[in-house]
């Protein structure tokens, strides 16, 4: 997305259920150096919208800007290199693999690589990439090896230079691997060679940076880095706090961002915006406030962006009739309200247990000629399901298909566990059923929330049978589960 299209995009504020695991891992001490590799990772997955338990209600979009902010791309792969026939690079590839598994203390990998005099492109090298992590993944610590020995020796092959795709697989194979020194030595030959390092790069190096400490070290190294592409975004430091928020890493970003205040680096709204969001996860409601007011200060009027996380945020506090004054200050200033805007306001509110507010601004957007989408209904059906109102929930769900709105997976999902936790396994089936005749497919979640639901009601040959079709559907880490049970049965 070029940022000459930003204004084009109404953000969804990201709303992530601030019980995960990964957001609890935030509450380390900022100077602390001894968090674990383990806990370092588990906050750092950058799983958006529903959670595994489905609590969460916007699926991706922050800030106007997709979440997917990657740039790589082959342009600067050599023509040649695309007109090779496919039968080809397979031999080559083979070829190559070949000469890896003789990989041994006595044998010169680097020599017999050689001697195939070899035209290596990048279809070639990522085909041998993906097929090392496959064939040795027995041994990550072989494969890891095979993995930097080849990628290094191709890099020195004439007419081929890696692009930021090669490097990006390569430090993805050895994550895989967890040779984490690796990773660090592809990052310091990818920056010298002048190939751009792209958001993918940072997300990948940082996520598997270790420790806080490490982290806060990549970080910078990124940021000073005259390599690193900022994509959509303008400011170089914007592209790294976004790809933070994505990872859910909130006391980092609020230390970058004190780091670039600090070197004089000025903010722009979506700074600020990104900031506002951080605080928010934080729960640091008057420093929400403080920086609010600083913004308009520093003359950064409000954008669409920064009223929806406004509005979420008097929601969440409960405060309606602050939300009320958000939303006719939004029409003094010409920016009329959007259904983002009442749909973050209403989810909001709906988190605070308020949903009287919640039909009160439902109605209120419906008056103005803003209809609710997919998304606001399905807010309105998990706030219900959420409070143990399933015959409203119910409503709002035959309500949203009678408007045209039809459901998603999230509102389905939303159903069954209100069904489950009723105790109505017969209609949460049917509903399973139904969903998927009408061409919405279950995803896992959905299975999970019955398979769990089952579970804990002590009906388990049903339970079973959910498992059953959850491996029939290609939910493969459950065929070990259902083989051990078989085996106890």
């Amino acid at each position: 997305m070029g940022i000459s299209h930003y204004h084009r995009y109404v953000s969804r504020l990201f709303l992530c259920d601030a019980s995960s695991s990964s957001f609890r891992n935030n509450n380390i001490d900022e100077n602390a150096s001894d968090i674990t590799a383990d806990d370092f990772r588990k906050s750092a997955k950058t799983s958006f919208g529903f959670d595994s338990d489905g609590q969460n209600v916007f699926e991706e979009t922050l800030l106007g800007v997709s979440s997917y902010n990657d740039s790589d791309d082959d342009s600067e792969e050599c023509l040649w290199s695309r007109r090779r026939p496919f039968s080809d690079i397979v031999v080559d590839v083979d070829r190559i693999l070949r000469v890896l598994q003789q990989d041994r203390p006595s044998f010169d990998t680097i020599l017999a690589l050689d001697k195939l005099r070899l035209n290596v492109c990048s279809k070639i090298v990522r085909e041998v990439l993906v097929k090392i992590s496959k064939r040795f993944s027995a041994s990550k610590v072989r494969c890891a090896r095979l993995v930097y020995e080849f990628f290094m020796w191709s890099a020195r092959q004439e007419s081929y230079r890696h692009t930021s795709n090669e490097y990006n697989l390569a430090i993805k194979v050895c994550a895989e691997c967890e040779m984490y020194s690796t990773i660090e030595e592809l990052l310091d030959e990818m920056m010298k060679s002048g190939c751009r390092t792209t958001a993918r790069t940072f997300n990948l190096v940082m996520y598997n940076s270790g420790n806080v400490r490490n982290a806060r070290r990549l970080l910078l190294r990124f940021f000073n880095s005259k390599t690193f592409y900022c994509g959509p975004f303008r400011l170089s430091c914007n592209a790294i706090l976004h790809s933070l928020l994505v990872m859910k890493q909130y006391k980092l970003i609020e230390w970058f961002y004190r780091r670039m205040r600090f070197e004089g680096h000025s903010p722009d709204t979506l700074t600020y915006n990104i900031i506002l969001c951080t605080k928010i996860r934080l729960k640091k409601w008057g420093q929400f406030h403080d920086l609010h007011c600083e913004m308009i200060k520093n003359g950064f009027l409000p954008d669409l962006h920064t009223y929806n996380i406004i509005l979420y945020m008097h929601g969440k506090a409960d405060n309606k009739h602050l939300a009320i004054e958000v939303l006719n200050s939004m029409r003094e200033e010409g920016c009329d309200p959007s259904v983002l805007h009442f749909t973050s306001l209403i989810y909001g509110l709906s988190r605070a247990g308020n949903l009287e507010a919640c039909e009160f601004f439902l109605d209120e957007m419906i008056k103005i000629g803003c209809m609710p989408d997919v998304v606001c209904y399905t807010v309105l059906v998990t706030g219900y399901v959420v409070k143990g109102h399933l015959e409203k929930a119910q409503e709002m769900f035959d309500e949203m298909i009678v408007k045209g709105q039809l459901p998603n997976v999230f509102t389905y999902n939303s159903i069954i566990r209100g069904l489950c936790n009723a105790g109505k396994f017969c209609e949460a089936h049917s509903m399973l059923e139904k969903m998927e005749f009408k061409g919405c497919n279950p995803n896992f979640v959905v299975y999970r929330t019955l398979l769990i639901s089952l579970r804990s009601a002590g009906r388990f040959s049903e339970a079973d049978e959910i498992l059953g079709l959850m491996v029939k559907k290609g939910f493969k880490r459950y065929k070990l589960y259902q083989s051990d049970r078989s085996r106890k049965s």
